[in-house]
């Protein structure tokens, strides 16, 4: 049964949702822009039957504290620093990582920052490596380059209502496939009070992640963790080939390449389910190893 609990890290309460035996290996799921905790729903329970399960939300984002720019700063830096609290406030000392989107940038902070707590990586849909960025990234390195000057193209580009749809639908063929409350949602969400500014500050800061892809590139080479690649083909944001490069640093990661988008639980839920409780079902030895001996 998942549970949904309220953690107060650095004064600021964050939402989180929470499965399986305390007492099992820890999974710690990290959700993408502009979703939450809530994109893991289906997924928990699956991972709960073997795992000790905890998804937060982070600041700015679904149901924890947002406070404005002014008083917080909407950088990813920051957002890896309250998760890291946040993971240390739980007791949570090791844990396999699922990343998505802005799980990444958030996922690889903690792991270069504690290596030795870091037992597997799940990787669906975030990027490490220049090659895995598409088109649409032009105009967001254009916002980088002049904020003001493509301030309106960002927000079309990204916190849209179009653009909301599209990062779920992408390119596949079948767009019957989708439900249309995911974009709406996200869309209201996305248009409270405030809540652009936040999104905007937040994706100006994006530019540190590309510049750190060599240093997460050199953490994967140096410690090569257990690593898990699902990739939905159709993503109008991340290529193909950005799933395919983490081999480069990990040669033995597991690369499965889906028909699905950005966001694959949409439509291959189960697919996303079964191959990481079977990836970390074969890891579950090396995880009880590196939580030392919890069961």
């Amino acid at each position: 049964m998942t549970r949904y609990r309220t953690a107060n890290v650095h004064g600021l309460n964050i939402f989180y949702r929470e499965a399986g035996d305390s007492h099992a290996p820890a999974v710690l799921l990290l959700h993408g822009f502009p979703s939450s905790s809530r994109m893991y729903d289906k997924l928990i329970p699956v991972l709960a039957r073997r795992f000790h399960v905890i998804a937060p939300d982070y600041p700015g984002f679904g149901h924890s504290d947002a406070p404005p720019p002014e008083t917080f700063a909407y950088t990813f830096d920051h957002l890896a620093s309250v998760i890291d609290a946040f993971t240390q406030q739980l007791g949570i000392q090791h844990y396999a990582l699922f990343v998505q989107d802005y799980g990444g940038p958030v996922g690889f902070r903690l792991a270069q920052i504690h290596p030795e707590r870091i037992a597997a990586i799940v990787i669906q849909n975030a990027v490490a490596h220049e090659e895995g960025l598409g088109p649409l990234w032009t105009t967001r390195r254009q916002y980088w380059a002049n904020r003001e000057a493509y301030a309106d193209k960002l927000r079309a580009n990204l916190i849209s209502l179009e653009a909301a749809k599209q990062r779920h639908v992408g390119t596949d063929p079948d767009p019957s496939l989708y439900d249309p409350d995911a974009w709406t949602d996200e869309f209201a969400f996305l248009s409270r009070p405030g809540e652009g500014r936040i999104q905007e500050d937040l994706f100006y800061d994006y530019r540190t992640n590309v510049a750190s892809y060599p240093a997460w590139q050199a953490y994967l080479k140096a410690h090569h963790p257990p690593m898990l690649v699902l990739w939905g083909k159709y993503d109008p944001s991340f290529t193909v080939a950005g799933a395919w490069a983490y081999q480069k640093d990990v040669p033995d990661a597991e690369v499965h390449i889906l028909d699905a988008g950005h966001f694959a639980m949409d439509t291959k839920g189960q697919e996303v389910a079964d191959f990481t409780l079977q990836f970390l079902n074969r890891q579950r030895d090396h995880m009880v190893r590196v939580a030392g001996g919890a069961r």
